[in-house]
């Protein structure tokens, strides 16, 4: 599975030619192409796919779509504790007596 997930802005800058920037996934810095949105700002939400910002969110639809994904199991599966972090941020909780790491029952 390949998830487009969003992620705050937290950093931008030129690399080569190319509007680049720094994008904060619950935890998880990971470099992201802006060359699709030439107007987002740092503090904003985008939703990234494959290295490449696609779509800006507001943080509430952010929030919500993590936790979604936390629910389906997808963030643990796919990418470990930082991701289930950035669930708990977004209020989810998991049944009592698992770990965030643990693969959803």
């Amino acid at each position: 599975m390949c998830l487009a997930v969003p992620g705050k802005v937290v950093e931008i800058r030129e690399e080569d030619g190319t509007r680049m920037g720094q994008v904060d996934f619950g935890g998880v810095l990971k470099d992201v192409c802006l060359e699709y949105l030439p107007d987002l700002e740092v503090g904003e939400y985008t939703i990234v796919h494959v290295g490449f910002a696609l779509q800006r969110l507001d943080e509430e639809s952010a929030m919500q779509s993590l936790a979604l994904y936390r629910k389906l199991g997808a963030l643990e599966e796919e990418f470990g504790d930082q991701w289930g972090l950035a669930a708990r941020q977004a209020g989810e909780r998991r049944p009592p007596g698992t770990e965030w790491g643990e693969a959803s029952q």
